[in-house]
């Protein structure tokens, strides 16, 4: 899985419609209208930005423009994390589109707050993502570990994962996990 691409998506899943709106209107001078209609959300317009060759991961100019425009920058600070460390991810390091995150997160269930205190992640970040999905569990199970892996950062190790579900009792998950 290409990293930068994985970075974009991160990127989409956590704008709301007015910020890609606002994104849809800065880009009207590099994308046709007739394409721009199809733009139903940032990866869409990711997608065109890096047809265009608007955007690469070596020319990023325009997308932190962009993000600075709509003040994401939050967003514009992992994007220069990413640039410097050339890699979004350590080789030991979870990635959210491999594996070790698809096998929790389509197996944890309501234990991942149980999971995400046994690996530490603070009580008040774990209560902000349980109020931002009240409804949607498998939204928190996904924010839960992208929120731990960005608490972690490079010490963010599937080990420490494969540790935190068995001692959950989560051990068919970690089975799963380390194959």
């Amino acid at each position: 899985m290409d990293p930068f691409l994985s970075l974009l998506h991160s990127f989409s899943s956590g704008m709301t419609e007015s910020e890609v709106g606002s994104l849809k209107f800065l880009c009207r001078d590099k994308i046709p209208k007739r394409k721009m209609e199809g733009v139903r959300s940032a990866v869409d317009l990711f997608a065109l930005l890096l047809e265009q060759r608007a955007v690469a991961e070596d020319d990023v100019d325009l997308l932190v423009t962009l993000l600075r425009a709509i003040k994401r920058l939050d967003l514009v600070e992992q994007l220069q994390q990413f640039l410097e460390e050339g890699q979004a991810n350590a080789p030991d390091q979870p990635d959210p589109n491999e594996k070790p995150f698809d096998v929790i997160y389509e197996n944890v269930g309501k234990d991942w707050k149980k999971l995400m205190r046994r690996l530490g992640l603070p009580e008040v970040r774990i209560d902000k993502i349980e109020a931002a999905y009240p409804k949607d569990l498998n939204e928190q199970v996904f924010k839960s570990l992208r929120e731990w892996q960005k608490w972690k950062g490079k010490d963010a190790k599937v080990d420490d994962l494969i540790e935190g579900l068995r001692a959950c009792y989560l051990n068919l998950v970690a089975d799963r996990v380390e194959q």
